[in-house]
C-alpha cells in the first residue's frame, strides 16, 4: 500500500545520527509540514499508527510530539475523529534580496529593533583574526546583537571590526544605528563583500535569545566586508530563524551558453 505521508516524514527514519531526542525530531518535522500546509485543515492527519511507522518511532514517542503541537495550537485532537492541523496565520518572513545587498541591510536595520547583548574590545582568536586578515591576538571591537521584527527575534549577529574603526562609535550608537551606517559615518567606504551561506544548530546561548529550542536549525551567514582598499572592515557571523527570514535571488540563464547555467541578476 502506497504511503500518503509527505517524503520528509518517510525519510526521517533513515537519519544516520540522532542528535536530538526522537520526539523533538518528529515535532520539528510535523511542525514544518503543518506550517507549509502539507496537511489539509479539513481532513485528519494520518493516525498515530501510520505516523509512528513512518517515523520509525514508538506511539508513546509520537504522542509526545503531538502533545507539544497541541499545546502550541498547531493541531486539534478530537477523540474518535483524529488529529486536525490548525491553519497558521503568521506574518510573511523578512526577505533579503542578494541584489543590492548593502541597501537592503541598511533598510533592514531601520525597520527592525535591536537588542545589544555584548559590546567589548577583545583579543581575537586565530580563526577570527584570519577572517579579519590581521595577526592573531589583535584587538578588535566585538558586538553581539539580536534583531527583532514585530516583537519576534529573527537574527543573532556577532560582528568583529578592526579596533581603529570600532573606536569611532559607542555602545549607544550601535543600539540606535545599523553597523554599516556607522562604518560610513567613520569614513569607511564599503566596496564589496564575500559571504558563505550554510546551516547551523542553535546552541545553548543562541537558542533562548531567538526563542527557540536548543538544537533548532538556523540559517548561517558568514560575511567579510571590504572597503575600497580591499581591507576587511567587518566580519560577521549571522544566524537567522528560517521561519522568519529568507534569502531571495533572481537567476537568469547565462548568455551565449549552450548548457543550462544560471547566474544571479544584478
Amino acid at each position: 500500500m502506497k504511503s500518503s505521508l509527505p517524503p520528509a516524514s518517510r525519510s526521517l527514519g533513515a537519519a544516520a545520527k540522532n542528535v536530538l531526542p526522537r520526539h523533538h525530531q518528529i515535532y520539528v518535522v510535523l511542525r514544518q509540514q503543518i506550517i507549509e500546509g502539507l496537511y489539509p485543515p479539513d481532513k485528519p492527519m494520518p493516525g498515530e499508527h501510520d505516523l509512528s511507522k513512518a517515523f520509525g518511532a514508538s506511539r508513546i514517542t509520537l504522542r509526545r510530539a503531538l502533545e507539544r503541537l497541541e499545546r502550541e495550537g498547531l493541531v486539534l485532537r478530537r477523540r474518535g475523529s483524529g488529529t486536525f492541523p490548525t491553519p497558521v496565520t503568521s506574518p510573511p518572513p523578512i526577505r533579503a534580496n542578494l541584489r543590492g545587498l548593502f541597501e537592503n541591510l541598511l533598510a533592514m536595520g531601520v525597520k527592525t529593533k535591536v537588542r545589544l547583548i555584548e559590546f567589548a574590545y577583545v583579543t581575537l582568536p586565530a580563526d577570527i583574526a584570519e577572517q579579519l586578515e590581521v595577526p592573531p591576538h589583535t584587538i578588535a571591537q566585538k558586538a553581539v546583537r539580536v534583531r527583532s521584527h514585530r516583537g519576534k527575534p529573527f537574527s543573532h549577529l556577532t560582528t568583529y571590526v578592526p579596533e581603529d574603526i570600532g573606536r569611532s562609535y559607542r555602545q549607544e550608537d550601535l543600539e540606535a544605528k545599523p553597523l554599516l551606517q556607522l562604518l560610513e559615518l567613520a569614513g569607511v567606504k564599503v566596496s564589496r563583500a564575500e559571504q558563505v551561506i550554510t546551516a547551523k544548530l542553535a546552541d545553548v546561548s543562541v537558542a533562548p535569545r531567538l526563542e527557540l529550542d536548543f538544537g533548532a536549525p538556523l540559517l548561517c551567514v558568514k560575511r567579510q566586508v571590504r572597503d575600497e582598499n580591499d581591507r576587511v572592515v567587518e566580519y560577521i557571523e549571522a544566524l537567522y530563524r528560517p521561519d522568519l527570514y529568507e534569502y531571495h535571488m533572481t537567476l537568469s540563464r547565462a548568455a551565449e551558453s549552450e548548457t543550462l547555467i544560471w547566474t544571479p541578476e544584478g
